[in-house]
């Protein structure tokens, strides 16, 4: 076994804080530029994201905060917040369980969105021309991480949709768990369906449906070999 010296007082106190042993860390929000904050304010209200502040200062400092559905980080702009050139934020991610729901979502909110596509050529979804290696359609079989729908604020910040299903293995960590209604209705209806092929394989009901709804719901999210 390595034998480690021994730290005590402020040295001590320093190893945990640098080595972030057991410190959650987490995204709680991203700031995007821009040259108009009333403007930005009612754009992003109208996508029915939830205003959390619009605070404002005699120095002219101002923030304003905006929160999608589901989601645990938020953005933020307002004025003297980030030197950054207006629309210069690119390949801002939302993750969404249902890539068709939410571009039909967006359209509802009156957004100019793009149409449901696949990358044909590997970082398709990020090509700023909206055009080169990307293929229309959602991705065969719906593979998670794989179809993409994108938007534009009005300072041409960029926004990029991926769904995302079935997470990648040691992906999610701790207990599973749901953002959203939504997120766990879709769910719900992946394990439904794959159900019904498990009974039409075996030929006979499941009488412990709940267990195997269950068991596939957390193997999917954890990126695990789901039941069959």
């Amino acid at each position: 076994m390595e034998k480690r010296e021994s730290l005590t007082g402020k040295d001590a106190r320093r190893t945990d804080v640098t080595s972030g042993a057991g410190v959650d860390m987490k995204p709680e929000a991203i700031v995007i530029p821009l040259s108009d904050v009333d403007r930005a304010k009612k754009f992003y209200a109208r996508l029915g994201w939830r205003l959390d502040a619009d605070f404002a200062f005699d120095n002219g400092f101002r923030v304003v905060q905006f929160t999608p559905p589901g989601s645990g980080g938020s953005v933020q702009f307002g004025t003297k917040i980030t030197p950054a050139a207006p629309g210069s934020a690119q390949g801002l991610y939302l993750i969404v369980s249902d890539i068709d729901a939410a571009r039909s979502d967006l359209v509802a909110h009156g957004v100019d969105v793009s149409e449901v596509f696949h990358a044909g050529t590997p970082g398709a979804q990020f090509q700023l021309d909206g055009r080169s290696g990307r293929v229309s359609g959602p991705a065969p079989g719906h593979a998670s991480y794989s179809s993409f729908v994108t938007f534009h604020d009005p300072d041409g910040n960029g926004w990029l949709l991926q769904e995302v299903t079935t997470r990648l293995p040691g992906r999610v960590a701790g207990d599973t768990t749901f953002a959203s209604v939504s997120e766990l209705s879709q769910a719900l209806k992946r394990a439904a369906t794959a159900h019904g092929q498990h009974e039409t394989q075996t030929g006979q009901a499941d009488p412990n449906w709940q267990d195997w709804y269950a068991e596939y719901m957390v193997r999917e999210q954890a990126g695990e070999k789901v039941p069959q």
